[in-house]
């Protein structure tokens, strides 16, 4: 495309050109010119950026001159003196204008990218990579061949996958995270990352009592133990045959319990070692004190806060709680349909609450193991749920982007924390209950505070009301109404979909511009009465003037005939009472206009009737006189061939006999 100007005033008005042909043969995702408008980028999703050099208006000229100059010395060469070179314009093609530059390809996947020009040509090319951090190339311009050169890479302070475990300090002043690779350790204060250290495959992680070590379970079945002040990874135990799906802490911070893939409950207690180095100086490991064996894989195990239970949920849907000391079995809750993901004691140790893939958290009572409600709480599975310390409020994370806070009490759903752009796998609460960290698939993390302001939850639930009818009127369908069967016989033929919601609100738009001019034109009249004479007439509205200064009333009836008849009742019945007054009064002038119309209709159509019965009469009449003189004259004009048919047939067969 071409534009006379980049700063044009005005419409602008593009042509095309030509077709430039790309070296990728994947789909095109980002298309970007640099700052001084000399290359144009464009980025691949393949990973490959290609480059054209936009060529300048004296540039371009020269090279039509410099075409020109060819074309008359090769007119010269053949004969032709008188050649048409200096009567036509050399046209440029695309190809001519925007001259292929480099084609690059690289080795990591590209979300996106920017570019900048230096005063001296070098061009910056900032990449934006899949694994969440940055890369910046440079382009010098007297390379030759052109090609990029990497300057420096920008890691991020984030992850770069999954981030699939977080836990909160003692204290509530460190936040540690954990991916696929990496344990990170974040300052809650600055939110800035103060320890990075390598590690295994993620998937459950505490604080180690006096917040100096850090303990992670990982998706191969090791324990990692990492000293934090120092930033290295202490010991590597080989805990279980599978993956460490939970981590729980005693209450008494002496030890924990881990829960495994492999069918295991494992009890370990801290304790202080030698180094190998040196029988004076020691430091902290784990060790091993008893296992459990259980009859299927072990999702998640909790302590209850006073340590008199202790929960595991396995792959079979089910909840079993033993006694803590003894581990004698006490409950079983069932009644998920899906296994348990996640879940939590509250900090009486009276309420147990689950989350499934079933996506339904329901919250049990651990005195009798009955379940006091189930609700049905996201759109996906639910990955992780924690109580609120101190109190009956719960946090749920799910696969549908969401975090929703609960009040388990009353059974009522509080509010809705939205902002991950995907699946939220792991959260934590603080223990102050002030601040809750969320990890998602998005790489990133994300800090909630809470607010002193009050939470009123008639206008949250307002607020979710009208979310919901908009998506729904989005989808092109209409929320039921409770207590209403969506399946009825008979139904209206049109539904509200956004599209009526729309015509409604054009007409609304309409008949508000009519009250306007009409009161417009009362004020004009008044003001000719008051002068006298014949003032000039009032500025019409600005849509009315753009359409030709149609009357009021005809602009009105022009946007009500663009609706589509299967959508106008539906279009009326939505709009308010104040609009219908104003409607049916220019629906008595529009019938006023049409009644006219049949009135005029009436009077020609009923001569022309009256003489086209005349014209049939006249003529039924003698086409009946001429049947009279036909009879009279005995001739038929249809007769009944059946007889002389059947005589014929009679003669061929009596000569046939004779014959034989």
């Amino acid at each position: 495309m071409r534009t006379n100007s980049f700063f044009l005033k005005g419409p602008v008005v593009c042509s095309d050109i030509g077709l430039l042909k790309r070296t990728s043969t994947e789909k095109a995702v980002q298309l970007k010119l640099d700052p001084s408008h000399s290359f144009l980028l464009c980025l691949g999703a393949d990973s490959c950026v290609e480059m054209w050099r936009v060529r300048s208006e004296e540039e371009k000229e020269k090279l039509r001159k410099k075409r020109a100059r060819k074309l008359q010395k090769r007119l010269k060469r053949t004969g032709d003196e008188e050649g048409q070179a200096g009567n036509e314009e050399i046209t440029l093609s695309v190809l001519d204008e925007l001259p292929a530059v480099l084609a690059h390809t690289f080795k990591t996947k590209l979300r996106s990218f920017d570019v900048v020009s230096k005063p001296n040509g070098e061009l910056l090319l900032l990449m934006a990579l899949q694994n969440n951090s940055l890369e910046l190339y440079t382009l010098p311009p007297s390379s030759q061949p052109p090609s990029l050169s990497h300057t420096l890479s920008l890691v991020a302070q984030g992850h770069r996958s999954d981030v699939r475990t977080v836990c909160f300090s003692s204290d509530d002043s460190c936040v540690l995270s954990a991916s696929s690779n990496l344990v990170k350790i974040w300052s809650r204060e600055t939110q800035q990352c103060t320890h990075t250290m390598p590690s295994g495959y993620a998937l459950s992680s505490i604080f180690v009592p006096g917040d100096r070590h850090a303990l992670i379970g990982t998706k191969t079945g090791e324990l990692q133990l990492f000293d934090i002040a120092a930033g290295t990874q202490l010991e590597t135990v080989s805990a279980h045959q599978g993956a460490v799906w939970s981590i729980s802490m005693a209450p008494d911070k002496r030890g924990f319990v881990t829960g495994s893939a492999d069918h295991e409950v494992k009890f370990w207690e801290f304790e202080l070692v030698s180094d190998e180095g040196g029988q004076s100086k020691k430091r902290l490991s784990v060790a091993h004190t008893k296992t459990m064996k259980m009859s299927d894989d072990v999702l998640g195990v909790k302590y209850s806060p006073d340590q008199r239970l202790l929960a595991v949920a396995l792959l079979d849907s089910t909840v079993k709680v033993f006694f803590a000391d003894s581990l004698k079995f006490f409950l079983s809750l069932y009644g998920h349909k899906l296994p348990v993901l996640s879940m939590d004691i509250s900090s009486d140790s009276t309420l147990l609450v689950t989350s499934s893939a079933d996506k339904n958290i329901k919250i049990w009572g651990l005195d009798y193991g009955d379940c006091h409600k189930s609700i049905f709480a996201h759109d996906d599975s639910i990955m992780c749920i924690q109580f609120v310390p101190k109190t009956h409020l719960v946090f749920s994370g799910s696969k549908d982007k969401t975090i929703k806070c609960w009040d388990v009490d009353n059974f009522e759903h509080v509010l809705t924390l939205e902002g991950h752009q995907a699946e939220v796998w792991c959260l934590a609460v603080s223990n102050d209950g002030d601040s809750l960290v969320t990890g998602s698939h998005d790489f990133s993390l994300r800090l909630w505070e809470r607010t002193r302001e009050p939470l009123i939850l008639s206008e949250q639930r307002e607020i979710e009301r009208e979310a919901q009818f908009e998506a729904a009127l989005a989808e092109g369908g209409e929320p039921v109404i409770p207590g209403e069967s969506s399946s009825q016989e008979v139904q209206m033929a049109g539904k509200k979909t956004m599209e009526t919601m729309k015509a409604a609100e054009r007409i609304m738009e309409a008949v508000e511009v009519f009250r306007e001019e009409k009161e417009k034109r009362d004020v004009h009249l008044e003001e000719c009465k008051a002068a006298g004479k014949q003032l000039p007439p009032p500025l019409p509205a600005p849509i009315i003037a753009a359409l030709g200064n149609p009357e009021p009333e005809r602009y009105v009836l022009d946007v009500v005939k663009k609706v589509h008849s299967s959508e106008l009742e539906e279009s009326l019945l939505v709009m308010p009472f104040a609009y219908v007054a104003d409607l049916l009064r220019l629906l008595s002038a529009w019938l006023q206009d049409l009644l006219h119309v049949v009135d005029t209709l009436r009077a020609h159509s009923s001569s022309q009737v009256d003489a086209l019965r005349d014209v049939c009469g006249f003529n039924l009449a003698g086409l009946q006189h001429l049947q009279r003189q036909l009879d009279e004259a005995g001739i038929k004009v249809f007769g009944d061939a059946s007889e002389h048919l059947k005589r014929i047939r009679n003669r061929k067969k009596k000569r046939v006999e004779v014959l034989i």
